[in-house]
């Protein structure tokens, strides 16, 4: 039986609402949340969810769902007011993603799904925390790693992640892209069971740099890089310009787009899917997706949340699960 374990993220976002609407469908898996149980507890009250919390452990077989959930007990310094964010509270943060990857490091978990984060309360706590996917690449030692969101149609993978668009340029390089598109290619094989992926490549430059005239890092970086791992067997093609790599028929030609930042492909995909998309971090030696939403503070409690990119994440992950699995 599929052992998921679920950070849900912000204490005072949606994270928690939407696990526990979601502890409320049948499930045929278990659903574990590294959290506070009081917490979760008054979070189904205000939502008037009834919850039932069993405490983990790894002999139980019985699934979660149909409103009960498993849960490993993480403590809260200080109660959580829905909406409203406490720097007091951002180190309980950080010790439900350090669970979760230690579980699934020594094969306690299968996968692990993250809820919505604040960044910046964790900074203001004195935590320096650029984001899950960096984190995580630091707590596996993993040397690298790759960004992508996907939905059903589209998935987009990022050659740079949470840097400021001034330092994007100069942090392309051939080594690099080489490590990404590496990436790439093998998770599609190994976690999509994707034979021969075929990914686009987007231009760093406005018309993948106009021959130049716009940039030269395509023709310096990029295309000879591209060629030469074309002659190695990946199936790649560009460099391509953003704006018309993102019509439904060059899309429809390719398995996944490599952008190079976080706001040349980013937008695209959420305008698409947002809501029922999921991040999935690649390089990692454990499974990990994540919802592609913030934390809606104006929402938590309310009942509003939807817990559709939940819903995805979740089934993403035992996709991939299932994948590891077969030979």
């Amino acid at each position: 039986m599929d052992k998921l374990a679920i950070t849900p993220g912000e204490a005072s976002g949606i994270g928690p609402d939407l696990c526990i609407a979601y502890a409320q469908q049948k499930h045929d898996f278990q659903m574990i949340l590294l959290a506070d149980p009081v917490m979760l507890q008054e979070r189904a009250q205000l939502l008037g969810q009834t919850l039932e919390l069993i405490k983990f452990d790894e002999q139980q077989q019985a699934p979660s769902g149909s409103g009960s959930l498993y849960y490993l007990p993480i403590s809260l310094p200080k109660t959580a007011v829905p909406g409203s964010l406490n720097v007091h509270n951002a180190p309980y943060i950080l010790k439900t993603l350090d669970a979760a990857i230690q579980g699934c490091l020594n094969g306690t978990f299968d996968a692990m799904i993250t809820g919505p984060i604040h960044k910046g309360i964790i900074n203001e706590a004195g935590i320096p925390f650029t984001g899950h996917t960096e984190y995580l690449a630091e707590q596996t030692a993993s040397s690298k790693v790759v960004m992508m969101l996907a939905t059903d149609e589209m998935k987009v993978a990022l050659a740079t992640t949470h840097l400021p668009l001034k330092d994007v340029a100069q942090a392309i390089s051939q080594d690099s892209l080489r490590q990404v598109i590496t990436i790439l290619d093998h998770d599609l094989k190994t976690k999509y069971a994707i034979n021969s992926p075929h990914i686009l490549i987007c231009g760093l430059n406005p018309h993948a740099g106009e021959d130049g005239h716009l940039g030269r890092e395509e023709l310096d970086i990029m295309i000879p890089l591209i060629e030469q791992m074309k002659s190695e067997g990946f199936n790649l093609t560009g460099p391509l310009p953003a704006d018309t790599l993102f019509s439904k028929t060059t899309l429809a030609q390719a398995d996944a787009v490599l952008a190079m930042y976080h706001d040349q492909g980013l937008p695209v995909l959420k305008y698409q899917g947002f809501g029922k998309a999921v991040n999935v971090t690649l390089g990692l030696p454990i499974i990990r997706t994540s919802v592609d939403h913030g934390t809606a503070l104006d929402l938590a409690g309310t009942g509003k949340a939807s817990t559709g990119s939940l819903n995805y994440a979740i089934q993403i992950a035992r996709q991939m699960v299932r994948a590891k699995r077969s030979p």
